[in-house]
């Protein structure tokens, strides 16, 4: 990709101000943030031409997920929703409107969610260590703060009061725990079965519990738990940015049914 990204505003303000500076007029936004580093709160890159090499396109992130770009080509436009990190679901694109709109299609396109439905369901072979069971009142303090990180993932609110909702869970027996060694390792949910249907959700793996098919475990066994409450139906939803869990969920039987996207009226 020729996107470049650092956390070093000294060398990112060297690198695109002849860029921003050839044509100020049109970066006016972009000249005057990076003189105001404080108001870029996230990532920020230039994009080099492949054929040249030259700074030809300059992105920033600021407070609320806003992604401003300077002038920047089309094409630039089109590869940033791939690899701009960091961000989760962005609030707006602000630019010159043929740019922006450009990214914000692409980022639409890149950021919306999949439905699948359950097929066969095909637990993990061979199964990953531990066991699946049933989360109890005693894990709802570990079940919120993971819940919160699942928000900061998706692009939701971390800072959210989840406990009454995983409370909720525990209590329905909605809530399924991975437990490796007496330690609880992932999660996942399940939703009531309505109208035949059933929707696994709050799948989730620490950090440093990933890799080692713990998802895939609680996923299976939470969707294993539908169809026995009688779902005619096990559905999900995942981030189509997201190969790994789009691959997770096909490997155990899912298939895709329709894309979803998110469209704000600002």
């Amino acid at each position: 990709m020729s996107w470049h990204f650092t956390d070093d505003h000294t060398a990112f303000r060297r690198t695109v101000h002849p860029h921003l500076s050839s044509d100020p007029v049109r970066n006016t936004a972009l000249l005057t943030l990076i003189d105001t580093p404080g108001q870029i709160t996230g990532p920020r890159g230039w994009w080099r031409d492949p054929v040249d090499g030259r700074v030809a396109g300059v992105v920033v992130v600021l407070p609320g997920r806003v992604v401003q770009l300077g002038m920047t080509g089309d094409e630039a436009a089109r590869a940033l929703a791939e690899v701009l990190p960091g961000v989760g679901e962005v609030a707006a694109v602000r630019g010159e409107a043929g740019t922006a709109e450009a990214t914000g299609r692409a980022w639409a396109a890149e950021r919306g969610v999949r439905l699948f439905r359950l097929g066969e369901l095909a637990p993990p072979e061979p199964a990953p260590v531990g066991a699946v069971r049933l989360a109890k009142p005693a894990d709802v303090p570990s079940a919120v703060g993971w819940t919160r990180e699942f928000a900061r993932v998706i692009g939701e609110d971390p800072d959210a009061d989840y406990t009454a909702a995983v409370e909720g869970r525990v209590a329905a027996g909605r809530l399924w725990l991975w437990e490796v060694a007496g330690e609880p390792v992932a999660m996942a949910s399940v939703s009531p079965v309505v109208a035949g249907q059933a929707r696994v959700s709050l799948v989730y793996t620490p950090p440093a519990h990933r890799g080692r098919g713990y998802a895939g475990g609680v996923t299976g066994a939470a969707s294993r738990a539908a169809l026995d409450a009688g779902a005619a139906h096990v559905v999900l939803f995942t981030d189509r940015a997201n190969p790994t869990s789009n691959a997770l969920y096909q490997r155990l039987g899912f298939r895709p049914v329709v894309d979803h996207t998110a469209v704000a009226f600002t």
